[in-house]
């Protein structure tokens, strides 16, 4: 209950979730499923609730990026559920899934429903060994879950306490074997102490359950000793991806695996895993050596361990950096995504410029550490300017490693083992990326291997955000520049106008809104969106905006002003497109005449609270084709009634279709009491944060009448 109250839940509509999945797993077959869940105000997506898999074995596949091309963020993105059977057909339609889940299992998933907005995913998996579709009463019976499901989320929204995935997902338990007679147990057990080899049982956790006499002498350990541990925290020679490996093999495929290991100093060991729901029993024997066969390094008991699953998982989050734009989206990338894969305690990226360190991203110090590293001359004799100096990565193991090559950092010594590693790009080292561990930790050659990988993978990734940052920094000073800073006042007009640019994924905008007022009684309203975000949209933009004052002062219609502009573009040498919608307000008529080049359709709220889309003969876009024409449209708009133009940022999501976004906000402004405009558009941006995620530009421009007065 703990967990529920941090993230504000639903009590009742999250325990019928729960019940929900479990039910859909038992009735289906499926040997483990879940439920991902929106991130709100992030483009991602996470595991709110589990059956099936433990909450330690999933937690690096437990948060997605919305823009991942895997499966679940696909449907999340589409709206439309995916069947993949086998791993084969994985690797050919989600390479990156994958190679992240190199696993034989089958998976369908299913979208889930805030209204008509998706806003979560149920999923579902199998062995490969069932048959590669799916049967009508299956298939039945997710569509009824998903429905179920859907319901319990538009419940939740509507008693304003929306279902949030925690930070850790919750975890169903297994439904129980069916009881056994006490003499029956012991006889069991009695049976396996006659056996030859070793007989152990593992929960879903890894944690030993049962083991017999002769898996004790096997392992070399005392059994009161191994009894409810992890056999990785008993026994440091498991230690090592290879055998990891099989482990989640079968843990994810629900198919028998095995693998032969070493126990120091020349004991190999056959492990043979058959899992089922409730965890694994594994016979044990001896093996003879592999042929060629080499013994892996020695870990030292109470080291951290190093999980197979992070390193598949390693490259496969690694490239998540790709779809980073700024500084910001590394640093979050890599502290949000990258570090809990790596299990790092503390995590820091530094760049050096002008010869001192500068902190980009902190997780998991203390103060004292992100004080000594934040500002840090390059002078000084540190393990991170000794790595930038080189170019090359530092590994400390222990506590007693760190302290020998650098015994004046005192810092150095609060973790128990350290790797500095050097972000080179372009051919040069731009900074160090510091990972810091509360044990000590061995850092095989293997793990060394893609820990500077990842490294050189960050640094290019930050090379390119730094100089988008740069870019865009640029366009936006113009583009604020080339924006109205404020708008004419209108006798017998109220306004309410704002701009608002994207906060992630995205470059600089071509949005653009106007009022310009004509004479004494009327004025004209625009707004329009120029195809692209760069440089080049938003100096186009300046430029239309331009051309709009020119021609609208004439006094020219409608649509002989889209016309006109229409054709200037044969003359700006520019292959971008522009979207554009012209009003023309004529107050003491009470009336607007309405022009649009491929723009969205305006709204308008008349006096009533009745809210139209308004049908505007829809025009080609501007540039498409300069001899074309344009359509004027008529509409009353008396005192009172609220004219609502947009951007496309204000109305799309991922999942939801046009059609169904104009209505919404139709509904939106029909539903909202008359008063202050700015009270009004205000709402209306928050909503489009909250359910747009800021992916792109919005400008929006309401105006509207003044009541008359006696």
């Amino acid at each position: 209950m703990g967990e529920r109250a941090a993230h504000g839940a639903a009590p009742h509509e999250e325990a019928a979730l729960d019940r929900a999945l479990a039910d859909v797993a038992r009735t289906t077959g499926s040997h483990a499923a879940g439920v991902f869940l929106l991130v709100p105000h992030s483009q991602a997506l996470r595991l709110a609730v589990v059956t099936g898999l433990s909450a330690g074995v999933v937690r690096p596949w437990s948060r997605l990026a919305l823009a991942t091309p895997a499966p679940v963020s696909t449907v999340a993105r589409e709206g439309r559920p995916v069947w993949v059977h086998g791993h084969d057909e994985l690797a050919r339609r989600f390479p990156r899934t994958a190679f992240a889940l190199p696993y034989r299992l089958a998976m369908y998933v299913m979208p889930l429903r805030t209204g008509g907005t998706v806003s979560g995913v149920l999923q579902l998996l199998w062995p490969d060994t069932r048959p590669d579709r799916l049967t009508p009463d299956e298939r039945a019976a997710v569509t009824r879950t998903a429905e179920r499901m859907s319901a319990l989320l538009t419940q939740a929204a509507a008693r304003g306490r929306p279902l949030r995935a925690g930070p850790v997902p919750r975890v169903l338990a297994p439904d129980p074997p069916p009881p056994r007679p006490p003499a029956e147990a012991q006889a069991a057990a009695e049976l396996t102490e006659r056996l030859r080899e070793g007989i152990l049982a593992l929960d879903l956790e890894g944690r030993v359950t049962f083991l017999n006499a002769r898996a004790a002498e096997l392992l070399g350990r005392d059994k009161d000793a191994l009894m409810h541990t992890r056999l990785w925290e008993s026994l440091p020679w498991l230690i090592d991806p290879a055998y990891e490996d099989p482990y989640l093999a079968a843990l994810f495929s629900r198919l028998p695996t095995d693998f032969t290991a070493l126990r120091p100093p020349d004991d190999w060991l056959a492990f043979r895993l058959y899992p089922d729901t409730t965890g694994i029993s594994i016979r044990l024997r001896p093996a003879p050596a592999p042929a060629g066969n080499k013994p892996p390094p020695a870990t030292p008991s109470g080291t951290a361990p190093v999980r197979a699953g992070a390193l598949y998982h390693l490259l496969y989050i690694a490239s998540s950096l790709t779809e980073a734009v700024g500084v910001d989206d590394v640093a979050k990338s890599v502290t949000e995504q990258i570090m809990p894969v790596l299990g790092a305690d503390g995590l820091t990226l530094l760049t050096s410029d002008g010869g001192r360190f500068h902190d980009v991203a902190s997780r998991g110090f203390l103060p004292e550490h992100k004080d000594f590293f934040r500002d840090l001359s390059l002078t000084v004799d540190t393990a991170g300017s000794r790595t930038v100096a080189t170019g090359t990565p530092l590994f400390f193991s222990d506590v007693d490693a760190i302290r020998h090559a650098f015994p004046r950092v005192t810092p150095y010594t609060k973790m128990g083992s350290w790797a500095f590693l050097p972000l080179n790009a372009s051919g040069r080292t731009i900074g160090c990326c510091v990972l810091a561990y509360a044990l000590p930790r061995p850092f095989p050659p293997d793990e060394r291997a893609a820990l500077s990988s990842l490294a050189g993978m960050i640094a290019q990734a930050l090379e390119r955000a730094r100089l988008y940052d740069t870019k865009n920094q640029v366009a936006r000073t113009l583009q604020t520049a080339l924006l109205p800073h404020s708008l004419p006042p209108v006798p017998g007009l109220r306004v309410a106008a704002r701009y608002l640019p994207a906060t992630t994924g995205m470059d600089i905008g071509g949005d653009f809104y106007d009022l310009i007022r004509l004479d004494g009684s009327a004025a004209a309203a625009v707004i329009g969106d120029v195809q692209g975000h760069s440089v080049n949209a938003a100096a186009l933009m300046g430029q239309i905006r331009t051309a709009v004052h020119t021609h609208a002062s004439t006094g020219a219609a409608p649509d002989e002003v889209l016309t006109r502009i229409n054709r200037l573009f044969k003359d700006l040498d520019t292959d971008l497109f522009t979207s554009c919608l012209y009003a023309q307000l004529d107050l003491p008529r009470q009336r607007a005449l309405l022009a649009s080049a491929g723009h969205l359709p305006a709204l308008l709220r008349h006096p009533s609270g009745r809210t139209e889309i308004l049908d505007v003969p829809p025009g080609l876009l501007l540039g498409v084709d300069v001899a074309a024409d344009y359509r004027t449209a008529e509409v009353p708009m008396p005192p009172g009634s609220v004219l609502t133009l947009f951007t496309d940022g204000l109305i799309e999501r991922p999942g939801t279709d046009l059609d169904t976004a104009l209505g919404e906000l139709a509904a939106r402004l029909a539903g909202t009491p008359t008063g202050s405009l700015d009270d009004l558009a205000d709402g209306l941006l928050r909503e489009a944060r909250r359910t747009a995620g800021g992916r792109d530009d919005i400008a929006l421009l309401l105006v509207s009448p003044r009541p008359e007065t006696g």
